[in-house]
Parts: C-alpha cells; sequence; structure tokens
C-alpha cells in the first residue's frame, strides 16, 4: 500500500489577509512583552500583560489549554524560556535577572485563522557571546523566510537556516517549524537543517512557521519534569526566533512582523 503524503493548506488571499491581522496581534505582544522584559520583572507578568494585550484586540490564545498528543494542557498564553531552557518554558514567578536570555513565543488567534512568532530578549546587559547567539539565530531565520518562495522545495528553507548559522552552534533537531493557518500546528514540519531541494514544492497560499533554535553547546535536548520545558542537555544556553510567513507570487510575506515586510 503507498502512503498518501500529507497536504499543505492553500489559503485564500482574504483567508491570508486575516492571517496579517492575526500577526499583528502577534507582532504589538511581543513588542510589549521585549519593552518589559526588564531584570526584576517576573515571566508571569509577561504572560498577564500577553493576555491583555489580547483582550484589547479581541483575539484569542494560540497556546492556552493547547494539547498535543495527549500532553499535560498548557496553562499559559506565551512560553517563556530563559537561558538553557529552549522552548516551551511555563511562565511563572521566575524572576529574570540582569544578563538573561529570554524566549518568548507567543501565538493568536482571528476569526479562526492564527499567527505565531518568538523572540529572543536580551535582558539588560547581555554579554558579547549571548548576543551574538541571539543575533545569528535571528539571522538564520531570515534566511529561510526569504527561502519561503513559491518554486523552491520544502528543504531549501531548512538547507538556508542551516547555512546561516554555519555550524558556529548547536542545531536542534528534535524541534522545527511547521505549517499554519487553521490550525496552529499543521503539515508540513521544517526542519532547521538539511540539504536543498527536497519536499513538497512551495505554492502561492501556503503560510509556515520558520522558527530555528540554536544553542551555544550541544543540540541535545531533554523535557522537564513539567511536561513542557524543553531544556538544553548540557545546559548550554540557547536562543530561538519565529516568524510567520505566507508563500504568494509576489514572494514571501512575513505576516507577523510590525512592518510589512515582504522579501
Amino acid at each position: 500500500m503507498f502512503r498518501r503524503k500529507p497536504a499543505i493548506e492553500i489559503k485564500s488571499p482574504d483567508q491570508l489577509a486575516v492571517m496579517r491581522q492575526a500577526g499583528l496581534v502577534v507582532a504589538r505582544t511581543l513588542a510589549a512583552i521585549s519593552e518589559a522584559a526588564t531584570p526584576g520583572n517576573t515571566t508571569g507578568s509577561l504572560d498577564e500583560l500577553a493576555r491583555d494585550v489580547l483582550s484589547d484586540h479581541g483575539a484569542t490564545s494560540s497556546f492556552l489549554h493547547y494539547r498535543p498528543h495527549g500532553a499535560i494542557p498548557y496553562p499559559a498564553v506565551i512560553c517563556a524560556s530563559v537561558n538553557d531552557e529552549v522552548v516551551h518554558g511555563i511562565p511563572g514567578d521566575r524572576v529574570l535577572a540582569d544578563g538573561d536570555l529570554l524566549s518568548v513565543d507567543f501565538g493568536a488567534v482571528v476569526d479562526g485563522w492564527h499567527g505565531d512568532a518568538a523572540v529572543s530578549i536580551l535582558v539588560g546587559r547581555a554579554s558579547a557571546e549571548i548576543a551574538e547567539l541571539s543575533r545569528t539565530t535571528e539571522a538564520s531565520m531570515w534566511a529561510g523566510l526569504a527561502a519561503a518562495r513559491a518554486g523552491n522545495h520544502l528543504t531549501d528553507i531548512s538547507h538556508a537556516v542551516e547555512q546561516a548559522i554555519g555550524g558556529r552552534y548547536g542545531v536542534v533537531e528534535e524541534y522545527g517549524g511547521h505549517g499554519i493557518g487553521s490550525r496552529m500546528h499543521m503539515d508540513p514540519h521544517i526542519l532547521n537543517y538539511g540539504p536543498p531541494g527536497r519536499g513538497p514544492v512551495l505554492e502561492p497560499g501556503m503560510a509556515l512557521a520558520i522558527e530555528p533554535m540554536a544553542t551555544l553547546g550541544s543540540a541535545e535536548v531533554m523535557v522537564l519534569a513539567d511536561g513542557w520545558t524543553v531544556s538544553t542537555a548540557d545546559g548550554s544556553w540557547a536562543s530561538h526566533w519565529e516568524h510567520t510567513v505566507a508563500v504568494t507570487e509576489d514572494g514571501p510575506w512575513v505576516l507577523t512582523s510590525l512592518a510589512d515586510v515582504r522579501l
């Protein structure tokens, strides 16, 4: 028996326009959190801020009560991952300290359509080493976004991300990007490494969340006792960046940026 390849959801221009509205809610929320993420504040206070922004815009959370594959329902609207935590950190009473690296992932829903993005925030006076890790991870995200072009193959994105990181850091293999639209997580899964020219051909109307995760040390990760937080196995610090991008006939359209970015 032949296994049918999963279909990638194609959106109409009107549906992408709604996703752009969800993306703007995400962008505004992450901008507010980036300003508020200062030494002495807690990750829980940032979650409260995100809930306020959602309410102000009449949007709902992609993350709250999310429960994939029988997992414990996610209890917050942001993921707040600090230092050696890579992704899916649960916000709470942890107090941010000067020099911390905080990765915040956030998703919003408008009229049934999702936007999803993440930023790494340098809290206070971060070291040059940590700043460079974040800068390189962000640059790799933009390289992947630029490769999300009609006619390219899916792994052209993966290869672009890996090339931009350039072997300088560990590239997390267990987690990656994903399709997005009428659900937060959809086909296809997008690796952050690998050869180009493989996988489905990208078509206008596809929307993808591209999210590289890089570490100062080993790429090996583990899930902590809370069932959600993913940390590096060797305790090295990690950076995580993400944008949602639409594949259009005129090139990649970044849906979760404050500015109207078309690559």
